[in-house]
C-alpha cells in the first residue's frame, strides 16, 4: 500500500492493486511540469471540493480511465454536467460511508467554501477516512482548523493528510494543532508552494511537527511512500 504525490493536494493511492486519486490538479501546475496526466489509470476520482485546483483535470483523467468520481452531491453534479456518465459517479454526503472493493471510506467535515470553476454553487467542501485493511487514513481537503477533527481523535489513525500553506487553509502552526486533534503522529502535508500566497519554509516546518512528537512528510513531487 503506498501513495504517490502530485503536488498541490493531489494524491494518488494504491491501495494494494486498487488506484484511487484525490483532487486531480497537475496539468496546469508548473511545480508539476514532468507528470504525464495520461499515465494515470486510477480506478477511483475523491474530490474533496470543486475549486479549479483540485478538479481542473478530472475529466481528462476520467475519460483516459474509466474512473468512477466520488464527490459530495452538488460537485457531483457538476462532474455529471463535465460529460462523466452518471453511472461513473457516485454522490454521498455528510455521515455517509461507501463500502468499496477496496475498503470503506467516510465523508466527513471541512471548513472552507465551496463553487465549480464557473463560480457556481458546489455544495459543502468535505475530507474524507478511508479504511482499507488495517489503515485508517484521513484526507482532510481544503479545510480551517475546527473542533470537529476532534471526532476522529479515537480512530487511532495511521495517517494524516493535512494542509499546511496557510492563506487559503490551515498554516503549519494549525496543521500541528489539527494533526493533535485527530490523534495522528504521521502527517503527509499538501496544499503548499504551488502559488506564492502559500510558500512555506520546509524545514521550519518538519522542526516545528517534530518538536511536537510529530512526523511531517513532505513527498517531492511524483515521489511514493509506503503507507
Amino acid at each position: 500500500m503506498e501513495v504517490t504525490y502530485y503536488g498541490q493536494s493531489c494524491a494518488a493511492f494504491d491501495f494494494n492493486g486498487s488506484k484511487v486519486l484525490l483532487d486531480p490538479f497537475i496539468t496546469y501546475n508548473p511545480l508539476a511540469k514532468d507528470i504525464d496526466v495520461n499515465v494515470l489509470k486510477p480506478d477511483y476520482i475523491f474530490l474533496t471540493h470543486c475549486h479549479e485546483d483540485h478538479v481542473a483535470d478530472m475529466k481528462n483523467i476520467q475519460s483516459n480511465s474509466g474512473a468512477t468520481v466520488v464527490a459530495v452531491v452538488e460537485t457531483a453534479a457538476w462532474v455529471r454536467k463535465q460529460g462523466v456518465p452518471d453511472d461513473k459517479v457516485i454522490e454521498y454526503n455528510f455521515g455517509g460511508t461507501l463500502s468499496l472493493p477496496f475498503g470503506k471510506v467516510k465523508m466527513v467535515y471541512a471548513l472552507h467554501t465551496n463553487s465549480t470553476p464557473e463560480g457556481d454553487y458546489a455544495g459543502v467542501p468535505v475530507g474524507y477516512v478511508f479504511f482499507v485493511g488495517d489503515k485508517k487514513i484521513y484526507f482532510a481537503g481544503d479545510t480551517a482548523l475546527t473542533l470537529e477533527m476532534k471526532l476522529l481523535e479515537d480512530l487511532q489513525l495511521d495517517w494524516a493528510f493535512l494542509p499546511i500553506g496557510g492563506h487559503y487553509t490551515m498554516d503549519v502552526d494549525d496543521a500541528i494543532k489539527a494533526a493533535q486533534f485527530v490523534n495522528c503522529k504521521n502527517i503527509i502535508g499538501v496544499h503548499y508552494n504551488t502559488f506564492p500566497p502559500i510558500h512555506i519554509d520546509m524545514e521550519e516546518a518538519k522542526q516545528k511537527f517534530e518538536a511536537n512528537g510529530l512526523h511531517l512528510h513532505l513527498p517531492k513531487i511524483g515521489e511514493s511512500i509506503a503507507l
